[in-house]
């Protein structure tokens, strides 16, 4: 770190709200930042100006006048100009001036909303300055932010933190924090914690007074300091930080540290949230960008499980990610190709679709065109527009469905009345493919597009299936093809042979069930939901399915959904490739006894479905 660096980072942290963010983030903070000179008599920015950055004031001041030159606010060491129009419009309503010259520091405005949107405390602050002040959340009791105060350190924490004995130097210290990018080191010998060292004391302690680098951790680091055990509650490591004024937290086990929790672990929720993510795929235009963005998402999953988030609302948040790069990939493939010669739906498919994604995804997808659509005319735009979406998802890891159903194939590309003659035609002819392309295209939802080329259709599709009893008798029989692992005595059927031996198959024997009978429920019923839960929550209070066969039905998707994303998230955390191959061997008593039981929910409503009984 160089001295201007180590010295912008010591400025950030004297004045607020900078002071709020986390060593790591003032050092990226300070790297960022350039410093400015305005001469006496300058100008900072005038009425009119798009503004690209936020200043704060090192030395001097400046004045913010009005239009007929009024004297509105004057800013001093260590304020902030320009936030409230970045916040706004991004366009200057007054001119910011300086009589005696000043010296400032600016930031760049990306850089300035990473922070934003990664740090709850900090954006806070610059509330008073929206013109519509964001709503706070408000606590939940199943929420998830009930969820984040309940969960447990060893969810949350960095496992493993890097420790070093008290005879390091300082220069050594600091030169293992930058090449592992952490911001503190632990003090001690063979796991047993002495001490705590973190860049702000080597800035402080060291840079700060002058001392000579070579100094020991023993007469830099904070000694015996505070940490909990790695059963202690979330909530728990929030108010003892905020009442100690730390930003690293201790998580020790019989004496010896295991982990450490920064404040880095605590806004990570926002940090690697769906949200940030998110604006992140949207300001990307390369592939290579693009997919270092997604590759975070199993992190990302394993983190929302760790903290307790329903797995229903993970599968919503997942899916909006792969939406989001979906929609990325349609503007980039229409500034390289221009703009489409006809109307057009990109939809999707599938667990994306349906909202239900997890770790493990292919695409689905399909393009309905306008009418008008002419293949001598129009045919190579779009076949070129397909082929680049489809690429750029699978560089981005969403590999090529192994059916090929997606809109490459001219198949799945096709005007909307080429689409009503499909579902038609599988609806009157119900034969044994027919099933399988209703089952798929049933969960169809618009990504992106003209939106009215599908809705009626769906409406229609809708009413005819479940006007035509035969086509619903051959839903039902599909259906039915997937069983629950259940064998003799309630014991669970392991697969018995190959790479996946001895596991459950969480997939195609625990959710695809459920997802098929929901199908089937909202055909029955003419219900337009497409995600399970909901369509499930609707067959319910539709009647198509009885109050009581739903809420177990409910249940167990929930139990096996979890059980599901809990297997992932474990494999992630592991640096294993997540699947949903599971052993029952990694479940305790009391969830294999559970995991059974929704087994045998779905066993029994399969089996009232296929009798024709009441569902």
């Amino acid at each position: 770190m160089t001295l201007d660096t180590a010295s912008l980072t010591a400025f950030f942290s004297r004045h607020h709200p900078f002071d709020l963010l986390p060593a790591p983030d003032l050092a990226t903070l300070a790297e960022t930042a350039e410093q400015q000179t305005l001469a006496p008599g300058g100008t900072l920015f005038a009425i009119g100006d798009r503004l690209t950055r936020i200043h704060v004031v090192e030395s001097g001041e400046v004045d913010l006048l009005s239009p007929q030159g009024d004297l509105v606010a004057r800013a001093a060491g260590g304020e902030i100009l320009g936030a409230k129009t970045l916040l706004r419009d991004g366009t200057a309503s007054l001119r910011a001036a300086s009589d005696t010259g000043a010296r400032l520091i600016a930031v760049p405005e990306a850089v300035f909303r990473d922070l934003l949107a990664r740090h709850p405390r900090f954006d806070a602050f610059f509330d008073r300055l929206r013109d519509t002040p964001r709503r706070k959340p408000t606590p939940a009791g199943n929420g998830a932010g009930a969820a984040l105060v309940s969960a447990e350190l060893r969810d949350i924490m960095t496992a493993d933190p890097l420790m070093l004995a008290e005879t390091t130097s300082a220069r050594e210290a600091a030169r293992a924090m930058a090449e592992k990018n952490i911001s503190c080191v632990l003090v001690g010998e063979n796991a047993v914690l002495s001490g705590i060292a973190t860049t702000g004391d080597l800035t402080a302690r060291v840079l700060a007074e002058g001392r000579d680098p070579d100094v020991p951790l023993s007469q830099v680091m904070t000694p015996d300091p505070a940490a909990l055990a790695p059963g202690a509650l979330l909530l728990d490591a929030l108010m003892l930080m905020s009442r100690k004024g730390i930003g690293h937290l201790p998580v020790c086990e019989d004496g010896r540290a295991v982990g450490i929790v920064t404040r880095t672990n605590l806004v990570r929720h926002q940090s690697l949230s769906a949200v940030s993510l998110i604006s992140d795929i949207a300001r990307h235009d390369t592939l290579d960008a693009l997919a270092a963005t997604v590759a975070q998402v199993p992190q990302l999953l394993a983190q929302l499980v760790g903290l307790g988030v329903e797995a229903y609302r993970i599968g919503h948040m997942i899916s909006s990610i792969t939406d989001a790069l979906t929609r990325r990939l349609i503007e980039l493939a229409q500034a390289e190709l221009g703009l489409a010669p006809v109307p057009w739906l990109w939809l999707a498919c599938g667990s994306q679709g349906r909202r239900e994604q997890t770790g493990v995804s292919d695409q689905d997808n399909c393009l309905i065109l306008d009418d008008a659509y002419d293949e001598a005319r129009h045919g190579k735009w779009f076949a070129e527009f397909a082929r680049y979406v489809s690429d750029g998802l699978h560089a981005c890891g969403y590999v090529y469905c192994p059916g090929d159903m997606m809109a490459t194939n001219p198949r799945w590309r096709q005007p909307a009345k080429v689409w009503k003659s499909y579902f038609e035609g599988w609806i009157a002819t119900p034969d044994p493919m027919a099933q399988m392309l209703a089952s798929v295209m049933f969960d169809l939802r618009p990504i992106d597009g003209d939106a009215a080329l599908y809705s009626g259709m769906q409406r229609r599709t809708l009413d005819l299936a479940r006007r035509n009893s035969i086509f619903r008798a051959h839903m039902t029989a599909n259906s039915l093809k997937h069983t629950p692992p259940l064998g003799l005595f309630r014991g669970f059927a392991l697969i018995r042979s190959g790479e996946h031996k001895d596991t459950l198959d969480l997939k195609h024997s625990g959710v695809v069930p459920i997802v098929d009978l929901a199908r089937l429920y909202a055909l029955e019923g003419g219900l337009e939901p497409v995600n399970t839960r909901e369509r499930l929550i609707a067959a319910r209070e539709a009647g198509t399915l009885s109050a009581s066969g739903g809420s177990d039905l409910i249940d167990a998707y929930d139990l096996i959904s979890n059980i599901r994303l809990a297997h992932q998230a474990r494999q992630v955390r592991e640096g294993q490739k997540p699947d949903n191959f599971m052993a029952p061997a990694t479940l305790s008593a009391l969830e294999r006894n559970h995991l059974k039981d929704a087994f045998g929910v779905i066993k029994t409503l399969q089996s009232a479905a296929g009798h024709g009984r009441a569902l």
